[in-house]
């Protein structure tokens, strides 16, 4: 294990390690949860190789699975500006209910301010409004969002990650099985690998399901750039708990039972949801919560997580998690190096990575 000192630990240079090209995933596992899982008990520091379709094992009665039930939309448009020059167009937050304004990150953005009009499939698209780092501020001339979501369907493109080297066809693989709130510009990978089959096995156990909704956007794909993580802003991402959740969540913790999160946008949006007695409770909010070593957990007891890029936001809060469950507070340095020795070992093992890629479970 290479040593990581204490100084280092917010260093961006501290969540790096080396992955082979070839280990990351291209499609989905056939069927879903064939895929491989490490659960990884980290206060015994054991990790233990199993199936995906395993995880019932691992789960108890009285335990609450927590998913993200939000819906990847076609949201990557390809237009022409004015000019006849071609520009794209990706879909990251609806500013109204109808769906018809949205922030969008657009490509050029050197050459699309507010006043241009982007024809996308004969639909002229209106930039209303100039934000910082490349997004724009869109509107649609629609009548409804049924005739909007008509249009994104028949003439949108699914926003794979530019590491996997797919297209339109795969539209159903980079979507839960259980999606059904759109808004998504990503999907929430770690619910990738449940089937409806594995679902039913949960509930047979007497683990109840509950739904949470944080449609993905810009915060949590974008690279971290801020040398020191601490100077990272993450980017607002809508997020929903509904009454019932929250109820289920209280449930849960006065029986003694554990709130499992299956992914990082799962406990993003729990823990935004969360005050620090560790209630959750119901709303809907934007939130920009950037989690990473040092950060205390109130409401997530256990994580499904799949291999995350180097340097990620996501990494970072993959291994604040595992300090949390060692218990190793002022000690996360060492926990981010095992981590870190556990992906290198993974790549080496054949293991998959990224969105497509395995997972983990940590205890």
């Amino acid at each position: 294990m290479n040593p990581i000192s204490r100084e280092k630990l917010y260093d961006l240079t501290s969540y790096d390690y080396t992955l082979p090209p070839e280990c990351i995933a291209q499609s989905p596992a056939s069927p879903r949860d064939s895929s491989r899982l490490l659960v990884w008990d980290v206060r015994n520091d054991v990790t233990t190789p199993r199936r995906f379709m395993d995880i019932t094992e691992y789960l108890m009665p009285g335990d609450l699975l927590v998913l993200n039930d939000t819906r990847v939309i076609p949201a990557r448009l390809w237009g022409t500006r004015e000019s006849g020059g071609k520009c794209e167009l990706l879909l990251l937050h609806n500013i109204t209910a109808d769906f018809l304004e949205w922030e969008a990150l657009v490509k050029p953005a050197k050459r699309l301010h507010a006043g241009d009009i982007v024809n996308v499939c004969g639909h002229e698209v209106m930039i209303v409004g100039d934000m910082p780092e490349g997004i724009r501020r869109v509107k649609f001339r629609f009548s409804s969002r049924d005739e909007f979501m008509t249009f994104l369907e028949e003439s949108g493109n699914v926003p794979l990650p530019p590491y996997i080297h797919g297209d339109n066809s795969m539209r159903e693989s980079y979507q839960t099985v259980f999606a059904r709130n759109d808004g998504s510009s990503a999907a929430p990978t770690a619910s990738l690998h449940f089937t409806p089959e594995l679902l039913e096995r949960i509930a047979a156990k007497g683990v109840r399901t509950a739904y949470v909704t944080l449609h993905v956007g810009l915060g949590t794909f974008r690279p971290v750039k801020a040398h020191d993580i601490r100077q990272h802003s993450i980017h607002t991402e809508r997020c929903m708990i509904s009454a019932e959740t929250a109820a289920m969540i209280r449930e849960c913790r006065e029986s003694g039972g554990r709130v499992i999160a299956s992914g990082t946008t799962s406990a993003r949006t729990l823990e935004s949801f969360c005050d620090n007695a560790g209630n959750v409770e119901a709303g809907v909010k934007d939130t920009g919560i950037f989690i990473y070593p040092g950060y205390r957990f109130r409401a997530v007891d256990c994580l499904i997580t799949n291999f995350h890029l180097p340097q990620s936001s996501l990494i970072m809060l993959v291994s604040a998690f595992a300090a949390n469950k060692a218990n190793a507070f002022g000690h996360e340095e060492e926990i981010l190096a095992r981590l870190l020795e556990i992906y290198e070992k993974a790549a080496c093992e054949g293991w998959r990575f990224f969105s497509f890629g395995d997972a983990m479970l940590i205890v």
